[in-house]
């Protein structure tokens, strides 16, 4: 009973992060089950994603709410991505679990890096509106798809970066593309780690418990705060990230 509690409670904390950066928690989930709890990446990986699933979709709802998500938009993102993250998915599945962790650590690595250097380069202003046309996003959907597949963090990590650079959206739109792009390949991607026994449903479960019930104060903070300030955040995190998996090399 004391072990569950503290899987909700740090679940809880996952959950508030995931919803301020947009990506349902288990960027930093999937470190944390392997700092703290031990798991191999791949099955860090799939527990992570039974607290990201629900979270994701609750995050994606909430946002919705408050900042209206296009159809057009997230449709092209969710369908690619869905296909391309099961392909991802049965590739991680079969890798060495050092080798992917090592991975998992450059990707983080290079996400703070091309985040970091996006502060200080000249970029029109952010808006709401699409510098591409519709179909591009497919593109960025099959990319993001493949990535998250791979690494089990639903591809909102890789999406939200390139739709803020290369489409032009805000932070916040872009938070909410995102996990439109999350849910459906988080879903397929858990379902791919379940069926090869790469899931702790002891301990995600009551993560997933956790992580709902506060996942909407991250949202509410993400939409309070500036934008420059989000970005900032959301750097550091990705280099907290990829420092707690370090360790574990």
């Amino acid at each position: 009973m004391i072990e569950w509690m503290l899987y909700i409670a740090l679940g809880a904390a996952l959950g508030t992060m995931g919803g301020l950066f947009g990506i349902g928690g288990g960027l930093i989930a999937i470190p944390a089950l392997g700092v703290l709890f031990g798991l191999d990446q791949q099955l860090a990986q799939g527990t992570a994603l039974v607290m990201v699933v629900p979270n994701v979709l609750l995050a994606l709802w909430r946002y919705h709410q408050r900042n209206r998500i296009e159809l057009r938009h997230a449709l092209p993102l969710s369908a690619c991505s869905f296909l391309f993250a099961w392909l991802g998915s049965v590739w991680a599945v079969g890798l060495d679990a050092q080798s992917m962790r090592l991975g998992f650590v450059g990707f983080l690595v290079a996400l703070a890096v091309w985040n970091v250097a996006r502060m200080f380069m000249k970029v029109s202003p952010p808006s709401a509106e699409l510098r591409y046309a519709w179909p591009w996003l497919g593109v960025l959907g099959s990319f993001a798809g493949t990535m998250g597949g791979l690494f089990g963090v639903g591809g909102a990590v890789v999406a939200t970066p390139i739709l803020t650079s290369v489409f032009g959206t805000t932070q916040v739109v872009a938070q909410g593309l995102s996990l439109a792009l999350a849910a459906p390949s988080t879903l397929v991607t858990l379902v791919t780690y379940g069926v090869h026994h790469s899931v702790d449903w002891g301990v995600g479960i009551p993560l997933a418990v956790g992580g709902l019930l506060s996942i909407s104060w991250g949202v509410k903070l993400a939409h309070a705060l500036p934008e420059k300030v989000l970005r900032a955040m959301f750097c550091v995190f990705l280099v907290v990230c990829a420092v707690m998996l370090g360790f574990e090399l």
